[in-house]
């Protein structure tokens, strides 16, 4: 998994791309406190070679909880910048812009 940060020159926006290796997998979202955790709100577009991928803009100088649905599952993201514990006695990646 890889995010990369750009961050706009023009704007208080940072975009953010999200890739996700899962050949396998039918669907991929990416969930989180910029989105009020909503499935439907970010899915990754699948490229052929199986990646999943997409791009987001949020807002600089913020931090964001964020996770990974793959077909149904949560999954966090190794190169999140933290990780902080979540009341599913689990924990979020979090993401600094």
């Amino acid at each position: 998994m890889a995010i990369t940060k750009q961050y706009l020159k023009s704007k208080p926006v940072c975009k953010v791309t999200f890739t996700v290796p899962a050949e396998e997998a039918k669907k991929v979202s990416v969930v989180g406190s910029f989105n009020n955790w909503d499935e439907k709100a970010n899915s990754l577009k699948k490229l052929k070679n199986g990646t999943f991928k997409g791009t987001l803009n949020l807002e600089k100088d913020n931090s964001y909880e964020f996770r990974y649905i793959i077909d149904g599952v949560y999954v966090n993201d190794e190169q999140a910048d933290a990780f902080k514990s979540n009341e599913f006695a689990s924990e979020n990646g979090v993401l600094t812009v």
